[in-house]
């Protein structure tokens, strides 16, 4: 049975999220509603990242199995037909092996946090970016995200609802930069837990405004206590930029 392999391009504010459920419409979805109607068959898509309602993607994952060959540029030009009016584009599609799971064989997850830090609210922009008014700090940001890379238990900075069989995680990039009236938090690692990032931004920007001294994110981890986290950062900001195979 051929397998395809395709990467995505969305943005998440309509949708309730990666995932299908039955009350209200979400990426996957929209992506296996195009798939039926090109092909006539009803698939299941597999992703790399089930993104939350609100959250953007610059470089989705996902595969699925077709019961007949088709030629991969035909299949992303059908599909970016049929998704139409959705804010969903299909920016490469590929023939891939048997073996290849979009999430199991992930070696790393890229993923990009926004804020705009003006006073002004965003026109343009007011789905796309956290909009934090006060000055922020991002060199301070950056500074308290240094002690996080590595191997650690990430139970302060993961959702209570979160199905990981374990807090572990080792994170291989935290980088905070300031560019021009943006603050750009970019993250990487072979996994994720639920809501880990949003967490994560949510902390440091309490640093940046100065209400937490750098050592304070440090010392929020140590606790292994969700409620010593900051506030979570909104959905809107966050990007998975791309996935590693």
């Amino acid at each position: 049975m051929p397998r395809y392999k395709l990467t995505i391009e969305y943005d998440g504010t309509p949708f309730v999220g990666w995932q299908r459920q039955a009350d209200a419409l979400s990426v996957q979805e929209a992506l296996e509603t195009a798939i039926l109607a090109f092909s006539g068959e009803d698939v299941r898509t597999q992703t790399a990242g089930r993104t939350d309602a609100g959250v953007h993607a610059l470089g989705q994952v996902a595969h699925f199995d077709l019961e007949r060959e088709w030629d991969p540029f035909r299949i992303s030009e059908a599909l970016n037909f049929h998704l139409k009016p959705h804010p969903v584009a299909i920016l490469a599609c590929e023939a891939v092996g048997g073996d290849f799971e979009a999430r199991f064989s992930a070696t790393a997850r890229h993923y990009e946090y926004r804020i705009l830090n003006r006073r002004a609210r965003p026109a343009l922009e007011a789905s796309r970016v956290w909009h934090v008014s006060v000055p922020l700090d991002a060199e301070a940001m950056h500074k308290a995200a240094k002690p996080l890379l590595g191997k650690h238990d990430f139970t302060t900075f993961r959702s209570a609802q979160c199905q990981a069989n374990s807090p572990i995680r080792t994170l291989d990039r935290l980088d905070v930069s300031r560019e021009g009236e943006m603050v750009v938090i970019r993250a990487s690692a072979r996994s994720f837990l639920h809501h880990q990032v949003r967490s994560l931004v949510g902390s440091l920007k309490l640093v940046g405004e100065g209400k937490w001294a750098v050592a304070d994110v440090r010392a929020a981890l140590e606790t292994r206590d969700r409620t010593r986290c900051g506030a979570m950062a909104p959905s809107a900001g966050l990007y998975l930029v791309a996935v590693d195979y």
